[in-house]
This record gives C-alpha cells, structure tokens and sequence, in this order.
C-alpha cells in the first residue's frame, strides 16, 4: 500500500501529467482543478461558482440559477461518464415527486382497519407533518402495545441514495429502534444465493470482494470468460459515486483482443453489451443450464488428466467426494459427459472439450457476474464455478482463478488505501434502551431472509430452512420502507398484491411516487440527495477520494431530508437531542469529514482542513499497488487460511451436506427447474425465457421517473422488451409494435425491439421498469412494463432463500386494440377526507 503526505502527493500529480490516470485539468497548482472544462458540443464553460454533487452513477458539476439547477456537468476526473448522468434534472424535477404527507383515504379514515384492497388505488388525502408523524408514531405504539416487535417489519431499505450523513436505511432504524425493536432481514435481492453459499466455499462472500488488480488481468491472462456477466454495462454504476475507473482497463482489453494478445470468451444465453464492445468471442448457452455445462467441463478436465492435481491435494478438500456423481456413480447414476450434456445446455460436445481444454491450457480467469445465482438453485453455478477454477489450479495467481465482482463498483482498481467517511450511525450509541424493551418474538423468528417477505404475510407461521437454521415467519402487521422500492425489486406482482391485503399499515419514506409509495398507507415525502449537504466515498473499492455533495437547491415542496424526517419523530419520545447528537447536518457532515481527515493523517494521506475541502468540493488520494486475489492463501493456505470450515476451499462441504437440504446437498449437482425454456419444463405453453438483467439506462427503479431519461429508451411510452427475429417473426411482431408478455403469474405492455444479440427462445425486460397496473385488483395488466409482473417468487434453495427472478419462462404477442395510458408516473389522486378530489389549487403549491 504506498503511503502519501501532502507534499508527496502533489508531487506524484506532477509526474503524471499527461497520463491517462489523471487528466490534465487536475494537474494546476495545488491540484486544483481549472475553472473552464468543454461541454460535449466542444463549448468552453467557466464552472468557478458551480456547485459540486455525487450520485451512483458519477461525481458531477451543477449549474443554479434562482435556486433552480439548470445544468450538469460531469466531475473533470471522470473520463467515462455515463449518460445516466443527463436523467439527474429530470429526478430533482420530475412529475412523480412526492410533494406532501399524504394518507391512503381509507386508512385515513379507518386506520388499521382499513379495507386494504384498496391498496394501489392511488387515493391520498394531503395532511401536515404533524398529524402525518403523529399518525406514524400512534401505529407503532399501537402495534408494541398490542402485539410486541415481531408485528414489526423493518430492514427492507435497499440501494439508498449516496450520501454518508443522509443515508436513509441508518436514519429509520437508528429512529425507529429508539421506539422499540422490529423483524429484520438477513442478505439482499443483488446477491441472495452467492453470499450464502461461498463462505463455505471459498471462505468469504466474495462477491463483494476486491478482485484482483486489472493490470495484472491484462499483463498476465491469456484467456478471460466473461460468464453471465456485462461489466461494460453494469459499471456504469457503483455503490458509492461512482469514478468509471475501470473503463480505462476495458479498452485496453479491447485492444488486447484485437490484437489477439487475450482471447475473450463471452458465455451467455444473449450476445452482451461487453462482447460487442470487445468484438471477442461468443458462446451460446441455453438459459438455467450453466450447472450441466460445468459438470461436462470439469468431466473433460476430470478424464483427459487436465486438472491440477497438486492444487487440489495442497489448498482443497472433497475432491474426491465430488468425483462419483461426476463420474454417474452415486445419486441418479448419470455420468456427466459432454454427450449428456450437449442437449440440456444446446452447447455441442466437441464444443465443451474444446472450451475445457483451453482453460486448462492457458493461464485462464472466470469472471462471473451475479444474474446467474438469480435463478431457482442459484447456488449450483457459483459452487461449480469455484470447482472449475480449482481444477484449473490457478487460484491466487495473477491473470488466474475466479472473480464473482469484477462488473461492479470499479472493482480491479487498485485501491488507494486511504480510509473513506463514516456514516451517521445506524445503532443506539447511549446506553439507553428502547421505549418499548419487548424481545419476546412468541417463536417468530426476529430475522428473515429478505426475499421471503412476501411469504410471511400469505404463510405467516410456516417453518423454513435458511443456512442450517429453521425460521418461522412472523406474520407482521407493519412495515417500514425507506428509500427502498420493494414494489420494484421483489417478485411476482400478483402474489404481492395477495399478501398486502394481509398487512394492516405500510409506510414508504421516498422522493417519488413509485408503486411502493402507491401501495403504502403513510407516504412521507423525503428530498433528493441534491436538496440537503452530504459527502460521500469516490470510489467504492479504489477509494479514490471524497467528494463534497452541496446542496444544490432548497427541498421542493415540502420535503424534508432523511435527517430532519426522523429527528422529528423521535422528538415525539423526548429522544431527538440524543437521535441526533444535538449536532444539526452541516455540523454532521464537518464531523464525519474530520473523522476521516484524522484516521488518513495516520497513514501519510493528506486530507486539507473542511473549510477548503468544502470550498473545492473533492479531495483525491493516488492509485495504490496492484493486488492478486486469494494469493496469500495461495502462499501459505495454513497461516492465510479461508474462512471455510476447514480452512481449505471446500469442493465437498460436509456442513452443508449435514443440513440434510435436498436442493442443496453437499456438492453441487444438476437439478431441472421449475420452468425452463428450451425444451425444459413448461416451455410447451410459455416456450420464451424472459431474462430481466440490470438495466442499461439507469441504476435499477432510479432515475426511471426521469422524463428525459426515458424519452431515449421507451417505445410507445412503454419499456424495451428486446427480441430476436425469428421469435419476432414468427408471432408477426415488427419493431416498435405493442406487445403483451404474459404467463399464468401476470401480464404486462412493452414496446418491440428487434434485435440479432437475442437467440430464439430468450426475450429480455430489463429490471428497474416501474409498476403501473391499470388497477389494485389481482390480474390487472401492466401499462408499463415490469418483468416481475411475471417472474418466480421462490426461494433459490433451503440453503439461502434467495430470489429466482431469472427462473421465468413467457409467451409475447402482438397487442391490439386500445392501449391503456401508462400509469407508471405521476403523483397520486389527491382526494379530501370523504372522497372528493381536492382541487387543484389546495396543492399546486
């Protein structure tokens, strides 16, 4: 890690002039920045007085004018902005903020006794802060009084918007906790089976890891599998602001593949954004059918003698549990030859040995991407992943081994080493207890996996495995979300509906009216990230510096920020001296900054005092040493051992195969879906495998209810469903025709793109489109386009409960007659008290 003072990193800036690391606007005196930067039509702009911002998708420059923004630029540092970054004015002013505390009408009228069909009717009744926070605080004391903290559903907060003070998750449960406890949740929509199941594996999550550097991939690979995974798509976001550092190393792969210095292996049921960038090669998979695939690879390594038998002996245990069932000596007697495998995956057996043959015949890196474990058994693939790599032997060495990170946040720049800004603290920190001290869950369990939310409100009580433990669902009766869209992230629109209607109240704190704020009872209008003083991390893994996040214009309306929403609250139990440390935000955000100042100090990082860091906006550090993933487990596995229960990388787990699990036993195995297109279960009726992969236009829902944004991607007003030629022909579909997707789970619109990346049998509706049925009622279509109006709500496995978004299979048609409107945007109908609509000039405010 190198180490830096002020004077030794100006220095460094110096000698990097003209590089391709720093551009030459960060290279004046005392690396501030130059005041004139070029607008993309080549214009010279003076941004001297323009205000400073972060965002997922990129650090940025605002213009404002009257307390109004009326330009973005983006930060000089980032020589890869996305054009997600022009959706930023249409999110600040859209058509869909949510502008007031609004109460759905009936529940206004009768509370928890509401009648909650009604939910997603879109019927609001405008109240003041007070009552709203009052009525807020009464529903929380009614459900701790009544019922006690399994009633109470908390911990869905998702990808909050960057900002270390304002993080919206840390500002309702640290409020709410001061109240009393809750049920939480226990992993993520992103990561539910990978984050489970390699631990046991490799010893650690890894998919949140940082992988190994993206010179030493370059210097030192001779072939790359991209596998199931899109990084020249999936990186144009990041955790925290985003700096589009690894772009840099993508071209260069791009040259290396031109010049035939790395071969590129794209495998993927659909031709990606990243094999048409790199123009490298392309493998054909049939959807769900990546554990066959892998099976007949690891056979061929298996009987040609390909493997690295000396790996396997020194850093691996159950190799030979493993072998049998490849063999087709235990279990469904089957052995797991290319031949067999051939016409599961649609991949020809020859075809496999070749592949097999050249990872093992060169120094081979597997990048997986995260899409794959989205899918019924999604631990399966991971798991073999990590068997094929072993075999290869390649594990630890630079160019080598296998990655599940590498299309996310910039991971594989090499880190700076500096530490980055804390967060305003999620937990009570003063030895006070709750109002409401009641741990007494009466046998409901008080964490749940997060994607069987929806399974505890139709099954409430029921008993399920989760990573060798048994759960019993607790049937709440509230739940919390703040900036989390779970009408967006979770599954099957339908069955959500169902369950609502067996919740008494929800509450939704966001900044648009998404479907989750439509199917709430207490909607509480938070600001922007660009509407209150933050700071944030640039660079969730290089940690390449801090970016200052001024606030660019006054809340609108009458939001407020996440900070000032629930300091409120808890002013209703006498606790928002302690909620917040009687410091206001900017005091927060000066104190979180000089916390960080002072742990960099200690390691030689200059850090300038707040006064100018706040002035200037950013602060950046240098690039650190490249680094080799697992390489010092490689080099001594007893004092660097993994985190597995022995230790070692675990082919075989005897843990897991003591859990008894039939869907997860103690290696993996091949195992038929649900529903497979291809010839797989179901596919008679519904013959189309629909793929909802991250979107290329935006960072899942947000920025969706950006106008601008999506005037560049709908058809028809309605979201891209893309679909090869011949599915298109043969069901008289031409480009930017209205269709109907559907299955016995729902049915949604969506406008026809036509496209040759897509093989028969496989359509693509990117997640993130939002939910706009034409009613509450059960089976209403959806005017927008939301492919988890149609996906699978099951759990991946007994093992990790994850979500199976990826295991659905559809039928399209052309749609005729009239459309319906889209009712996706917009805010809500505003009602009064009995019914009425409220006029418009009560609210037009």
């Amino acid at each position: 890690m190198k180490k830096m003072n002020r004077r030794g990193f100006l220095k460094s800036l110096a000698a990097l002039s003209g590089t391709a690391l720093l551009p030459m606007p960060l290279l004046a005196k005392d690396s501030i920045v130059t005041s004139v930067v070029t607008r993309p039509n080549g214009e010279k702009v003076d941004i001297s007085n323009w205000k400073m911002s972060g965002a997922h998708w990129g650090a940025f420059r605002a213009k404002v004018e009257a307390n109004r923004v009326t330009e973005i630029l983006p930060f000089e540092f980032d020589q890869h902005p996305t054009d997600i970054l022009d959706g930023t004015l249409g999110v600040i002013y859209s058509p869909s903020r949510v502008r007031y505390p609004m109460i759905r009408l009936d529940w206004y009228k009768n509370h928890h006794k509401s009648d909650t069909s009604q939910r997603g009717d879109n019927r609001f009744v405008r109240v003041g802060w007070d009552e709203a926070l009052d009525l807020l605080y009464q529903e929380l004391e009614r459900v701790q009084r009544n019922h006690g903290p399994w009633a109470l559903h908390t911990a869905n907060v998702g990808w909050r918007s960057v900002g270390n003070v304002h993080s919206c998750g840390n500002h309702m449960l640290r409020a709410i906790a001061m109240h009393g406890n809750s049920v939480g949740t226990a992993g993520d929509y992103s990561t539910g089976a990978g984050q489970v199941i390699l631990p046991y594996i490799l010893g650690s999550t890894e998919v949140y890891s940082q992988g190994t550097s993206w010179p030493l991939i370059l210097d030192n690979s001779k072939v790359i599998i991209f596998w199931a995974n899109d990084p020249v798509k999936n990186l144009q976001v990041g955790w925290n602001t985003e700096t589009h550092e690894a772009y840099e190393y993508l071209e260069k792969l791009r040259d290396k593949v031109r010049d035939k210095d790395i071969q590129v292996i794209c495998i993927d049921p659909v031709k990606s954004k990243t094999q048409n960038y790199l123009e490298c090669d392309h493998q054909f998979i049939n959807p769900l059918t990546d554990v066959a695939f892998m099976l007949a690879i690891a056979h061929t390594l298996y009987t040609e003698d390909l493997y690295d038998k000396e790996f396997l002996d020194m850093y691996a245990l159950g190799f030979d549990e493993f072998t049998p069932y490849l063999m087709g000596k235990t279990e469904d007697m089957v052995e797991k030859t290319p031949e067999w495998a051939a016409p599961i995956c649609g991949i020809d057996a020859d075809r496999i040995r070749e592949l097999a043959r050249l990872m093992a015949n060169n120094r081979t890196q597997l990048v997986f991407g995260w899409a794959i474990q989205r899918q019924q058994h999604g631990e399966q693939p991971y798991w073999m992943g990590a068997i094929i790599a072993s075999m290869l032997g390649q594990i630890g060495l630079p160019g080598g081994g296998i990655s599940y990170s590498h299309h996310y946040s910039s991971v594989g720049v090499p880190a700076s080493g500096a530490s980055m800004p804390g967060a305003f603290p999620l937990n009570l920190d003063t030895g006070r207890k709750p109002k409401y001290d009641n741990s007494d869950y009466q046998g409901y369990s008080s964490v749940i996996p997060v994607a069987r939310f929806v399974d505890c409100l139709l099954e409430p009580g029921k008993k399920i495995n989760f990573n060798g433990q048994e759960v019993t669902l607790p049937p709440f009766k509230m739940a919390v979300f703040s900036g989390s869209n779970q009408w967006h992230r979770h599954q099957d629109r339908n069955r959500m509906k169902k369950a609502y209607r067996n919740i008494e109240t929800v509450v939704s704190v966001d900044y648009n009216w998404t479907a989750t704020c439509r199917f709430a009872d207490i909607v509480l209008p938070a600001c922007t990230p660009y509407e209150r003083n933050d700071l944030d991390a640039y660079g969730s893994y290089s940690n390449r510096g801090v970016i200052a996040m001024h606030k660019l214009v006054d809340p609108l309306y009458q939001s407020k920020s996440d900070f000032d929403i629930w300091r409120e609250f808890s002013r209703r139990m006498n606790r928002h001296l302690e909620y917040s440390r009687q410091m206001d935000e900017m005091q927060w955000v000066e104190q979180i900054y000089e916390d960080c100042r002072a742990e960099n100090l200690k390691k030689d990082f200059y850090m300038p005092p707040f006064a100018e860091f706040w002035q200037k906006g950013y602060v950046l550090f240098p690039e650190g040493d490249n680094w080799v993933r697992h390489a010092d487990f490689r080099e001594d596995p007893e004092v660097n051992a993994l985190g597995t229960p022995s230790g070692f990388i675990e082919i075989s787990s005897r843990k897991i195969a003591s859990y008894g699990y039939e869907d997860c036993k103690g290696h993996p195995i091949w195992m038929e879906k649900i529903e497979r297109s291809h010839g797989g279960p179901g596919s008679d009726k519904y013959p189309l495998w629909l793929q909802s992969v991250h979107p290329d236009t935006r960072l899942h829902s947000q920025t969706c209810e950006s106008e601008a944004r999506r005037e560049v991607y709908t058809v028809q007003g309605r979201e891209p469903c893309y679909i090869g030629p011949e599915d298109a022909k043969a069901r008289g579909i031409k480009d930017g025709d209205l269709v109907r997707v559907y299955n016995d789970r729902g049915q949604l619109l969506a406008g026809a793109v036509i496209s040759d990346n897509f093989p028969p049998g496989v359509i693509r509706i990117q997640e993130g489109a939002w939910y706009g049925p034409t009613g509450p009622e059960i089976g209403a279509i959806d005017t927008y386009g939301d492919p988890n109006t149609v996906s699978l709500d099951v759990g991946t496995s007994s093992l990790a409960q994850g979500p199976s978004a990826n295991t659905c299979i559809v039928e399209i048609e052309k749609f005729t007659g009239k459309a319906p409107a889209v009712t996706a945007f917009g805010g809500p109908k505003y009602v009064n008290p009995d019914g009425s609509p409220e006029t418009a000039e009560s609210y037009s405010s």
